[in-house]
Parts: C-alpha cells; structure tokens; sequence
C-alpha cells in the first residue's frame, strides 16, 4: 500500500470514528437540557451556512453552489423534499431521541442495519418500480451471505430490543433507533442517483435546506424557554460545534474525497467500525455498559451486516 493510499485509509478511518462520538455528543447535549429537534435544527443550520462558504477548490465535484438554486424539475424538487425528511430531519429527529431513552451503543448497533435495510428495500423497489432510480440501484439478488447476515442482525436486533433486564426502559429507544434506520435506508434508495445527476454539493445543500425547513415544527412546544447561559457552557457550544462543522460539514467533504481515492465498497466497509467508536467513547464518557444479551445482540448485528456486505464485493 502506497503513501497516498494510506493516508486515505486514515481519513477514512478518522471521519468514522468522528461519526462513532456523534452518538455521545448528542446524549450530553440532550442531558444540558437542548430537545432533540433543536440538537438537529442548530447542527444543520452550521452546516448548511458552512457549505455556502466552501472554497471552490475544497469541493470534491467542483461544483459551484451560487450557480443553482432549485433542480431541473418539480419532481425532482420533491424528490429532495424526501431525501431532507429521510436523512435529515427524521432520520435525525428519531436517532436524537432514542438516545434519550437507551444507550448510545444500542442506537449505534441498531442503525448500523442500515445495509441490510437498504438491500431489502432495493429488491422491493426493482420489483415493483422500473425508473431512472431502479435503473441506478444495484442488481442483488437473494442468497446466502443476505439471508443469512439479514437472520443473523435482526436477532441481534432481537436481543437487543427485548433484554428482560431493560425493555420497559429502552424498547422505546430501541424502536426509534431502528426507525432511524428504516429512514436513512430510503434515503439511501435515492441519494445517489440525485447526487451523480445534480453533483454531491448541490444535493448536500438541498438536503440540508429541506432538513431544516421540515424540523420547523418541532422546533415549538418547549414549555419554558432554554435559559442563554445553557449556551456558554463549554460542553454545550462545543458539542454543537462539533457536531455542526466538524462531524457534518468537514466530514461530508473528506468522505467525498475518501470515496473518490478508495472507491465505495472499501470506503463503505468502514462505516461497520462505526458502532464500534460509540461503544468506547460511550463506556469511557457516558460511564455506560451493555447487559450480556446487548453484547450479544451487538455482535451479531455487527456480523450479519459484515456477512451480507460480502456478497457486493463478490459481485464486484
């Protein structure tokens, strides 16, 4: 492996981990007293003000964002409706709130389903639609490393979800987290087609301009509003910063360029040490810990996505 090969590898390996503390962040802003929807509409909006000021030279695709403001089409403008409610405001909206109900290694695990999701979602929708979006999706096929890594997460997702020592708990969570899931799948159906079509830029900003729009109202109904001093704490405008410029703006660039040099499927493969970042950083600062049944379930979850990933690069 060459110098520049490695060093991609790296980057990979930091956004992931940057993503895996997301998890963690999110919880401690949440105990500071900020909703999940206000986590959310603060986040986005420091990343939507920071993708205009990119310079042109750090963008991936080159692609400069002043040059349009709406896409070719209204279909295509309701199209990015759905992907900012299924991976922006929804997605999060449920994950942040799980996270105030069960412990951030548990929604890690649980959306770390995700592909398996995605894959079962794709064979649906080829079934049943033929269109540019179909076209674009991948040709699984039913087998082995899919069925059996799909049996092999959702009982993991089982013992997960119905450890007898938490469920009145965190079944509430639980089932949110996998909410979040099914979210992010359905965004994953799309996204593609409309970032190859409209450049990774454009369809960023879109996402983060109807994420937005549509967390609106949920953003009402605070009884009592939250006191400013809560914002000068260190943990709180760290957090949001973190959260706002580095884990959602910085890194959707450096994913991009990661994806570019390593290409998807080992770019990808990366995204399984995920639960893992949250797992530690979760124990180390959240002082948390997983029940025997939750470290059962993680395994599993985390091998049965790893099994089905291995039938695309077969594939391949």
């Amino acid at each position: 492996m060459g110098r520049t090969k490695f060093f991609w590898h790296l980057t990979a390996l930091a956004v992931v981990a940057v993503w895996g503390v997301t998890f963690v962040c999110t919880k401690v802003l949440i105990a500071s007293g900020l909703r999940p929807a206000e986590i959310f509409a603060i986040r986005f909006a420091l990343a939507y003000i920071g993708i205009w000021l990119l310079p042109r030279h750090s963008r991936p695709d080159r692609e400069s964002p002043a040059r349009r403001l709406w896409s070719r089409s209204w279909q295509d403008e309701l199209m990015f409706v759905f992907l900012g409610i299924t991976g922006g405001s929804f997605y999060f909206l449920t994950e942040n709130t799980a996270l105030a109900y069960t412990q951030a290694s548990n929604v890690a695990f649980l959306v770390c389903s995700v592909p398996l999701l995605t894959a079962l979602l794709i064979l649906l929708y080829r079934r049943v639609r033929r269109d540019r979006f179909s076209e674009a999706m991948e040709d699984i096929r039913l087998g082995f490393p899919l069925i059996g890594g799909t049996l092999l997460a959702f009982g993991g997702m089982a013992l997960m979800l119905f450890d007898g020592a938490r469920v009145q708990v965190s079944l509430r969570g639980d089932l949110l987290a996998l909410g979040a899931a099914l979210c992010w799948a359905l965004y994953s159906l799309f996204m593609g087609k409309m970032t190859s079509e409209y450049g990774g830029v454009f369809a960023t900003r879109k996402v983060f301009a109807y994420g937005l729009l549509t967390i609106i109202p949920f953003l009402f109904g605070r009884e009592e509003p939250l006191p400013a001093a809560t914002f000068a704490r260190p943990e709180v405008w760290g957090n949001l910063l973190f959260l706002g410029l580095g884990a959602s703006l910085a890194c959707f660039v450096a994913w991009n360029l990661v994806m570019s040099r390593l290409g998807n499927i080992t770019s990808t493969n990366y995204v399984y040490l995920n639960p893992v970042f949250t797992l530690i950083s979760a124990m180390v600062f959240l002082g948390e810990r997983l029940t025997p049944a939750g470290a059962v379930g993680s395994v599993l979850i985390l091998g049965g996505v790893i099994l089905a990933g291995q039938r695309f690069e077969r594939r391949r």
